[in-house]
């Protein structure tokens, strides 16, 4: 047999998706399963954004576009400045697009800790190395040319404060590093609007976002990246070799996002709030178990350390005994050890009856 390139087997996956697998075989033999394992609003697309895919189709907006994206829609992202802007399908390519063009093998990358696993798993396929990144002390070294941030963070939700931005963004100018800012999960925050650490180092940062969550647009699959103008050029060539571009009529429905009302978007966000305090309210009182109220995203990240099994092996028996299907902290990075994720992006209803089963189970602990 030909043999399989190594740079294949550098690259991970997302446990939400495993996990997944494994409660739709449950369902499959008849158990109900309440899923908090992945990251996808419950809620629809709104209807004016249906329908302005639906219009762009019937009006023939079928064919090959621009590899960096409609104009209108560049423009919509980042008025003034529309040639820093590159759409893709999904905010994933993007970051892969960025960590391409940043690192050389050998190179390191700061990664959140825990975080998004595809962070490090795409910096191993390009063949650098990720270092866990530590926001007190980052562990910068001559090889570090590139810091990945998340703000809302998933698995988290925290948010990245103004002073530890502050300290990223003068230790990327003082260590001459990029900075890809993941912000897909701007828009779904409990607080004051998080600042972008592109405000601070415009030149040095990749800002990544999409409409998967803000606008429940998850299938639609896309997202953009803002560019500093000296990578634009390469992200759009990183296009023209992948993907060519995104289909046009997935961007008309985004431009209509953006463009029309956003009552849906705040909404959504509200409900998230009230799901967020059922949530961690149920789960604080499980006897020890702690959860800090998360200030963005849709993600109650509880440290389970206090009880008698390993957060891996209560994640298995909780979907297998009681049918909830939550991820193993472990797999977003060696500090979500001891902790469990889950996703409230489903009704109150049943994050209710999910804490519940959960409690059920730690009690026969």
């Amino acid at each position: 047999m030909p043999r399989i390139a190594d740079r294949v087997l550098q690259l991970g996956t997302e446990t939400a998706l495993d996990v997944l697998v494994k409660a739709r075989a449950l369902e499959q033999r008849g158990r109900r399963v309440i899923h908090l394992e992945v990251g996808e609003p419950d809620f629809p697309t709104p209807q004016h954004i249906v329908e302005a895919g639906v219009r762009a189709l019937r009006d023939g907006h079928t064919r090959y576009g621009a590899p960096a994206g409609l104009p209108e829609l560049r423009e919509a992202i980042h008025p003034g400045a529309p040639d820093r802007v590159v759409v893709a399908p999904g905010a994933k390519p993007l970051i892969f697009f960025g960590i391409l063009a940043t690192l050389a093998p050998g190179d390191e990358a700061l990664v959140p800790d825990p975080g998004f696993p595809i962070y490090a798993s795409m910096v191993r396929f390009c063949g650098g190395v990720p270092v866990p990144l530590d926001l007190e002390s980052p562990a910068i070294t001559p090889r570090t040319r590139l810091v990945i941030v998340n703000s809302p963070c998933n698995p988290t939700g925290e948010v990245v404060s103004e002073e530890h931005l502050r300290g990223l963004a003068a230790l990327a100018e003082k260590n001459d590093l990029w900075v890809i800012s993941d912000e897909i999960y701007r828009r779904i925050i409990y607080g004051p609007e998080p600042r972008s650490i592109a405000a601070l180092i415009p030149d040095r940062t990749i800002v990544v976002d999409g409409f998967s969550k803000c606008y429940a647009m998850t299938g639609w699959r896309l997202g953009y990246g803002v560019f500093p103008p000296a990578l634009a050029p390469h992200a759009v060539r990183l296009v023209i070799n992948s993907n060519t571009c995104t289909a046009a009529f997935v961007q008309r429905a985004g431009l209509a996002a953006l463009r029309g009302p956003q009552d849906a978007v705040a909404a959504m966000v509200a409900e998230f709030r009230r799901r967020r305090d059922a949530i961690v309210s149920a789960l604080e009182r499980v006897e020890g178990v702690r959860c800090k109220s998360p200030d963005g995203a849709f993600y109650a990240f509880p440290d389970v350390r206090a009880l008698p099994l390993p957060a891996g092996a209560l994640a298995d028996r909780l979907l297998e005994e009681e049918g909830v299907a939550v991820l193993d902290g472990a797999g977003f990075g060696p500090r979500g050890a001891g902790h469990l994720r889950f996703s409230f992006a489903a009704s109150l209803e049943d994050l209710r009856e999910a804490a519940d089963r959960f409690a059920r189970l730690v009690s026969r602990l």
